[in-house]
């Protein structure tokens, strides 16, 4: 049974930054790509990033392309997200997700079998 659990939420200003951390069991985490989702109240949970097995490959969504980063630590089993230059539409639960098919590292979260709890993410203007 996969376990994934987030961490590094909190309440930042506008322009600030946090990095949230995302960690894994349960399975082996380096033969699967990983994303990140968020959810705002009153939204669909909607695509951030991806990155593929090796951290060699990164999918970002428009609205985040240039701010956040993705990666991994394999050895640790760790998924990250760097988040900078925050907006206060960043505001949303933040989910990390692995996918059911292993090398799939697209936006869609229909394709993504296993989720963790969430951390909030509040930006303030």
């Amino acid at each position: 049974q996969v376990q994934l659990v987030e961490s590094g939420g909190g309440l930042v200003q506008a322009g600030g930054f946090l990095r949230l951390s995302c960690a894994v069991s349960g399975r082996t985490f380096n033969m699967y790509a990983m994303g990140w989702f968020r959810q705002a109240p009153g939204k669909e949970r909607e695509f951030v990033a991806a990155i593929n097995w090796s951290g060699g490959g990164t999918n970002y969504a428009d609205s985040v392309k240039g701010r956040f980063t993705i990666s991994r630590d394999n050895a640790k089993k760790t998924l990250y997200l760097q988040m900078n230059s925050l907006k206060p539409e960043d505001t949303a639960v933040y989910y990390c997700a692995l996918p059911t098919a292993p090398f799939y590292n697209g936006n869609r979260a229909a394709d993504f079998a296993s989720w963790g709890q969430g951390t909030q993410v509040t930006v303030s203007s």
